[in-house]
């Protein structure tokens, strides 16, 4: 399935896409509608998407009996009744979990970005992944959200990504059986400010620059997601997907996934021997070379970002000045 949080209305609703991309489905709405056919009670985890990921392979089972009937109906061709179904170009799609618990975000997880500055592979570059987080809540947009260029912004770059949706709770997960608490996989864009300034110092030491660097991913805006996850039952191997980033139309970053240093399995282990993972959690597994510092060109007011991985679809975010 392709699971969705769209906005129409004004109310965000959970949603699973059919029709080649073209058509959303309500599964609020056409769980009631089911639930009163079956003469049986309405399942309630369709609220929101963390409602339904904290409901686990319950929720899952029973959305894709809702959608599979759907889909086999309408086949390619969009057709949507505008109250259980409707076109994906008249809602509004919302980051796929708009207010994770956690984003994690890897550094140097391929070897041809930790290369394209100038760095070499190290020993210690495959010994052991570096983790580092974003704040979700004002970090986290969705399709079509603009990238923000606040004013202590200098070089706004760009880092096309593979996102991991957790789907169930655990702690000291072991690799061979990590990907059983992924839910799906979305695309996710790692906006980064490379050359970050608040205030000037007197002389920098190593930590301070890592500070700087770490600040870096901060700013708002700075986690787009989507435009939908892929659930684990048609992605079944995270390590052969396609990534490519597009810059007003011109293709700057691709590889492909087998490329990373470490697996989803092996990153899986490595944070959850640190810390619980919980439904709705985001792991943004690292980038790839062709990021606009390698050549000094950074993101300005009026561009288009478009990340596309294969069997997952294309995330889009114009980019635009802030005052704040």
């Amino acid at each position: 399935m392709k699971l969705s949080t769209f906005a129409i209305k004004g109310e965000e609703r959970v949603g699973a896409v059919i029709a080649r991309d073209k058509v959303m489905i309500d599964l609020a709405a056409v769980e009631k509608t089911a639930a009163r056919r079956e003469k049986r009670k309405v399942n309630d985890f369709y609220g929101s998407m963390l409602e339904f990921l904290q409901a686990g392979n319950k929720a899952m089972t029973a959305a894709k009996k809702l959608v599979k009937p759907l889909a086999e109906k309408m086949g390619d061709e969009p057709n949507a009744d505008g109250k259980t179904t409707h076109l994906v170009t008249k809602i509004k799609l919302r980051a796929p979990v708009p207010n994770p618990a956690k984003l994690f975000c890897l550094a140097g997880n391929y070897q041809d970005h930790i290369e394209e500055g100038g760095g070499r592979m190290a020993a210690q570059d495959k010994e052991t992944p570096r983790v580092f987080m974003k704040p979700p809540t004002t970090t986290v947009i969705g399709p079509d959200d603009k990238i923000l260029i606040p004013p202590v912004a200098q070089a706004i770059d760009w880092e096309g990504e593979l996102a991991v949706v957790i789907g169930r709770k655990g702690k000291g997960i072991v690799a061979k059986d990590a990907l059983k608490y992924v839910a799906g996989y979305t695309v996710m864009n790692d906006v980064s400010e490379r050359k970050l300034e608040i205030k000037k110092r007197s002389s920098s030491r190593p930590k301070d620059e890592w500070f700087d660097w770490l600040n870096g991913k901060w700013l708002d805006t700075a986690a787009p997601q989507g435009p939908w996850i892929v659930t684990t039952d048609e992605i079944k191997n995270p390590q052969d997907l396609d990534i490519s980033t597009f810059i007003n139309g011109s293709r700057k970053q691709h590889n492909n996934t087998g490329q990373m240093l470490y697996y989803v399995a092996d990153i899986i282990e490595y944070i959850s021997a640190i810390i619980t993972l919980e439904p709705g959690d985001i792991i943004s597994t690292g980038t790839i070379s062709g990021v606009g510092a390698t050549t000094g060109t950074f993101l300005k007011d009026g561009d288009r970002v478009e990340i596309e991985i294969s069997k997952i679809g294309v995330l889009k975010n114009d980019v635009a000045a802030s005052k704040k």
